[in-house]
């Protein structure tokens, strides 16, 4: 019989242990070790060349730190069944099974609409059928029905296992220091009082500033730094381009499984949909690129060049949108050097916001030792929450480096 109950080695976390059996056979299963092979930071490594780590590790790294915090939950009192376990480690262990190639920015073009959410959802269910109900306590708990809300909190929340563990990964990869947090103090504080929600014990307010001012830095110096929000950009903007190729009637090679999308209708997903995706991953986009390069329509092999050979387009970042007249000098300019009518098709204005602390979409709370439960911004303590509970913008333009 085969040993299921395996230890990982974890360049994060250290040894990272497999408690149950399910686990291990969800871990083996084709559309699990897919997430090998999907980058957890999309085109990041042009930008970061360490961020070359994959969803894999992710979901690895985010159930040891759901096993991490149950325990802590365990010692302070916290009654925990073993299947409440499982279900809340194969939970986490499955919140990205369902997404696809890169960053979250290729789903709708993949899947119309479609949020890796319910794609993962839809891949659960799947394998709760091929495991005769084992994943159904899971399902309720990543759907938030389980009637413990402290389980759902701990796999999506402001302060949940996911975002402790891709934030101290994330900033571990790229090498920014400024986005590494204690997951072991932050997990140590975590509590749950008596309506039956996810705590944080108040002498844990500063740890919680901590991470929240980490995400902050990790999203305008990593996932929105100009060059990243400029490559996840381009990835939506070739992938279009491609589909509005095929639809005027013109090949374009790549493999099966992404001609299989570029020419998809938009419609309900059909079996034949989810097969298609679950075989799919970075490196068809990639391939796809590469063949593209020399694809005739001008503006599509530009793109691909920009992103395979590392040239990319220029970008001015701003506080401010860009006046009109400005963007229109530039599209003037790449008409010029380039020679064609369709200029503006290279000019373009990104917006990034970010809201680092949303205090009316699942708050943090705070337990006072006195057993009263406060919500973080209104602790006395506090130094930074109040401040973070603003809407911050970023515009960035970019156009040809050539002009």
């Amino acid at each position: 019989m085969q040993n299921k109950l395996k230890i990982i080695n974890d360049p994060v976390h250290g040894f990272i242990r497999i408690p149950h059996e399910i686990l291990f056979d969800i871990i083996e299963h084709p559309y699990f070790q897919r997430l090998r092979r999907i980058g957890q930071t999309g085109l990041l490594n042009l930008i970061f060349p360490g961020a070359t780590h994959t969803r894999f590790h992710h979901a690895l790294g985010a159930m040891h730190l759901m096993f991490t915090a149950l325990e802590t939950l365990k010692q302070k009192g916290v009654k925990i069944s073993e299947n409440e376990e499982k279900g809340a480690m194969l939970a986490i262990l499955m919140h990205d099974i369902g997404h696809g190639p890169f960053s979250h920015a290729l789903e709708s073009m993949l899947m119309d609409d479609w949020h890796h959410e319910t794609l993962s959802l839809l891949l659960m269910n799947r394998l709760n059928d091929e495991f005769k109900g084992e994943l159904s306590c899971a399902i309720e708990m990543f759907q938030g029905r389980y009637h413990r809300k402290f389980f759902n909190q701990l796999i999506s929340s402001q302060l949940d296992v996911d975002r402790l563990d891709y934030l101290k990964r994330d900033s571990f990869f790229t090498g920014v220091s400024e986005g590494s947090i204690n997951t072991q103090r932050i997990i140590s504080m975590m509590n749950v009082c008596e309506e039956g929600e996810l705590v944080i014990d108040a002498k844990g307010v500063y740890s919680i500033e901590n991470f929240l001012t980490a995400r902050m830095f990790m999203y305008w110096q990593v996932y929105y730094h100009k060059t990243s929000a400029l490559a996840e950009f381009l990835l939506v903007k070739i992938l279009e381009r491609a589909k509005y190729i095929v639809s005027k009637g013109i090949e374009l090679p790549a493999g099966d499984n992404l001609k299989y999308f570029l020419y998809r209708e938009k419609s309900a997903a059909t079996d034949e949909d989810i097969m298609r995706f679950t075989q799919l991953d970075d490196n068809d986009v990639i391939q796809a690129m590469k063949l593209w390069q020399n694809a005739e329509d001008h503006i599509l092999s530009y793109w691909c060049k920009c992103v395979i050979q590392r040239n990319l387009p220029r970008t001015i970042i701003s506080s401010h949108p860009f006046e009109q007249k400005f963007i229109n000098e530039k599209i003037k300019k790449t008409n010029n050097f380039f020679g064609i009518d369709n200029g503006d098709k290279l000019v373009h204005e990104i917006k990034r916001k970010l809201l680092p602390y949303d205090t009316e979409k699942q708050p943090i709370y705070l337990l006072k030792k006195s057993g009263e439960k406060i919500r973080l911004e209104e602790s006395e303590d506090q130094l930074l929450s109040g401040l973070m509970t603003n809407n911050n913008k970023r515009y960035i333009l970019t156009y040809p480096r050539d002009i």
